[in-house]
C-alpha cells in the first residue's frame, strides 16, 4: 500500500492513500485490528455498516480477511429509504446483501425496513441498538458532509433519538444520481429512516472511508471547518477513536 500522508485534526486521525484499492485495504486493516481485539474480549461484536459505492473496496477487503470470526458479529445498517418496494435494487439493504451479508456468516444482521410502519420500525431498531454497546461504525461522508442521512438541515449532535425519519435534502438526493443509483433526482425518495449522529458516534471506534474527487470539498470542510451541523461529519473530530481514510482524489492538494 502506498500511504502518501497522514495527520491529525483535533482527535481525528486521517490517512491519504494513492488509490481506491489501497484506501479500502488500509481501512479494512484498521477495522480488522479492532474486530480481532473485541472478538477476544466478548462473545458478540456489534458493527454498523454504510451502504454506498464508496464502501466497495473497504468491504471487499474486509470480507476476505481470514482473521475475522463472522459468527461472532452482529451487523446493523445505518439508513434506508422509506417507501421503496422490497424488490427495488436501490434499497440499501440490497447493497449490503450483495456486498457483505450473503458472503460471510454473520451471527445476525438487523435491517431497517423502509416499507414498515415508521414508528414501529423506529421502536424496534432503537431497542436492538440499546441491547449492547456498538463496537465499530464503518461509514462514509456525503458530498454535503452528511453521515448516514443526517443532512445539514436535520443533523443534531445531541439528538435524543437513535433512529429517526428524515427529509433528504437536494444534495443527498442528487448524490444518489451521481453515484449511479438512480437515473434522475425525481426517482430518488424524499424521506428515509436514519440512525442519528449520537447513535453513530456511540461506537467505540469509527472507520470512515471516503474516495473520489466529488468528496474533495466535503473532506476539506471536515478537516478545516468549525465543528457544527453545517457539515455534520466534522463531529468525527470530537470522537476519541475515529479514523478517516481517503484516496488522493478525495484529499486533493491542500
Amino acid at each position: 500500500m502506498n500511504l502518501l500522508s497522514k495527520g491529525e485534526k483535533n482527535q481525528l486521525n486521517y490517512y491519504v492513500l494513492s488509490n481506491r484499492n489501497d484506501m479500502g485495504k488500509y481501512a479494512a486493516d484498521l477495522a480488522t485490528e479492532h474486530i480481532k481485539k473485541k472478538q477476544k474480549e466478548k462473545e458478540e461484536v456489534r458493527i454498523i455498516f454504510a451502504s454506498a459505492p464508496s464502501q466497495d473496496e473497504f468491504l471487499d477487503h474486509l470480507i476476505n480477511n481470514k482473521e475475522i470470526n463472522w459468527s461472532k458479529i452482529v451487523g446493523f445498517h445505518m439508513d434506508e429509504y422509506i417507501g421503496l418496494p422490497d424488490e427495488s435494487d436501490q434499497l440499501f439493504r440490497k447493497y449490503l446483501e450483495e456486498h457483505i451479508v450473503k458472503k460471510v456468516n454473520f451471527k445476525a444482521f438487523h435491517f431497517i425496513e423502509g416499507m414498515k410502519d415508521v414508528n414501529e420500525m423506529k421502536e424496534k431498531y432503537s431497542s436492538l441498538l440499546k441491547e449492547k454497546p456498538i463496537d465499530l461504525c464503518c461509514l462514509g461522508i456525503g458530498e454535503n458532509g452528511h453521515i448516514a442521512f443526517n443532512d445539514p438541515p436535520v443533523a443534531d449532535f445531541h439528538d435524543p433519538e437513535l433512529i429517526k425519519k428524515v427529509a433528504l435534502d437536494k444534495y443527498s438526493r442528487q448524490q444518489q444520481v451521481n453515484d449511479g443509483c438512480f437515473n434522475t433526482i425525481e426517482e430518488v425518495p424524499t424521506h428515509a429512516l436514519s440512525l442519528t449522529i449520537p447513535a453513530l458516534t456511540s461506537a467505540s471506534v469509527m472507520v470512515c472511508t471516503v474516495p473520489g474527487p466529488t468528496k474533495k470539498e466535503a473532506v476539506h470542510r471536515v478537516l478545516h471547518d468549525d465543528i457544527t451541523t453545517a457539515c455534520p461529519a466534522t463531529v468525527l473530530r470530537e470522537h476519541k477513536r475515529a479514523y478517516l481514510i481517503l484516496d488522493e482524489q478525495a484529499y486533493g492538494r491542500e
